[in-house]
């Protein structure tokens, strides 16, 4: 049996004035500490990539028509002094992935960090499986990092033959949690009389107080320079490395309360949603249905007449079936808070993928006051 599923959304925008929303106050917020926020300006994120084999998969590897699956698990069994035929090798346990990851310059020899893995064959899942270990190289092509260990994947793929098939979230694509050290790290330049932040995200309002607390503890030395980035000056009496090192801890310690963007975040291959304290919408109402479309598939045996000499013939008879909800009306009106928008898809009983649909069509009708984010 195959269901398909297709989700109906109408919004329609109401007459009458925009959302009015108070401004919100900074008392109200939680505060961070400034290195939570923000790198030095000696850190620098790396982009660092790597081609590795999955192996222990349960039947759900690549097919041997990806040769390049085939080839490479023949050159490491060559390495490893085992000499195999070519053809004689089967590869469905196996899977063929590009490991990606993105390190911190600040990193140490040994330094720990996540790795993702994606699957570039005809694999179906890469459940259970574990990554050989496999070299990671920077855009120069200087390896400085090696990965290996269990995936995870955060879902599974349970099919029974080609009609009969379950799966929750995505397979192909995994994670190793600290599954990559570094072997060489990247060379620093010598201290400078000045340090550099660079905020992760950057806002023109968190800049801005960050060189604000700053300046209240040392004096005037920092600067905003722009929504990216504060200027330090180091003053001379802390230039020496024990009393710099201690300025910068300090300077990391401090708190404020960052500010930033009204922000949806999406990820349509989990149907997880993440929206952030900001977000508002104008006056709207939602019109929410479901159409549910079932397809069978039935067998029918045709017998042949007595003595006829005939041959028992089957076939096969599709019973279509659409059952059409009715669509369910809720108004917006003035809300504020997450929570309200929340409370109302709840009671339309939206799933995280109708809600999917739902704030990327407030979006298009310009209801939606937010950056959505897909991820």
């Amino acid at each position: 049996m195959i269901t398909t599923r297709i989700p109906s959304v109408l919004l329609l925008l109401l007459a009458g004035t925009a959302l009015t929303v108070a401004l919100w106050s900074p008392i109200h917020a939680s505060k961070v500490r400034i290195k939570d926020v923000t790198t030095f300006h000696t850190s620098e994120e790396i982009d660092l990539i790597g081609y590795g084999l999955i192996v222990g998969l349960d039947g759900s590897g690549d097919g041997n028509g990806t040769q390049f699956t085939t080839q490479s698990l023949v050159n490491m069994m060559q390495r490893m002094g085992l000499t195999i035929e070519k053809d004689k090798v089967k590869t469905k346990n196996v899977a063929a992935v590009m490991v990606t990851a993105h390190v911190s310059s600040d990193y140490s020899q040994g330094s720990a960090f996540d790795v993702t893995l994606s699957s570039i064959g005809d694999a179906s899942s890469l459940q259970g499986g574990t990554l050989l270990m496999t070299p990671l190289s920077d855009a120069a092509g200087v390896v400085r990092a090696s990965a290996q260990g269990a995936v995870s994947i955060g879902g599974f793929n349970v099919q029974v033959d080609e009609t009969n098939r379950i799966v929750n979230n995505y397979t192909l694509v995994g994670r190793i949690p600290n599954g990559g050290k570094i072997t060489v790290p990247t060379t620093v330049s010598a201290p400078r009389n000045d340090i550099r932040l660079s905020l992760m995200d950057p806002d023109q309002t968190t800049a801005y107080r960050i060189a604000e607390r700053i300046n209240i503890e040392y004096g005037s030395v920092a600067i905003a320079r722009n929504s990216a980035t504060v200027e330090i000056t180091i003053p001379d009496s802390l230039m020496y490395d024990e009393t710099r090192t201690e300025f910068e801890a300090r300077i990391g310690q401090m708190q404020i309360v960052p500010d930033g963007n009204a922000r949806v975040v999406i990820n349509e291959k989990t149907g997880t949603i993440v929206a952030g304290e900001h977000v508002t919408i104008e006056p709207v109402a939602i019109a929410h249905g479901t159409i549910t479309v079932n397809i069978q598939s039935l067998p029918i045996v045709s017998q042949p007449e007595p003595f006829s000499q005939g041959e028992t013939v089957e076939t096969q008879e599709s019973r279509i079936t659409i059952q059409d909800d009715k669509a369910r009306v809720v108004e917006l009106t003035e809300s504020v808070y997450l929570s309200d928008i929340a409370s109302a898809l709840n009671k339309i009983g939206a799933t995280p993928r109708d809600i999917i649909a739902i704030f990327q069509a407030l979006k298009e009708a310009g209801a939606l006051r937010a950056e959505l984010v897909i991820m």
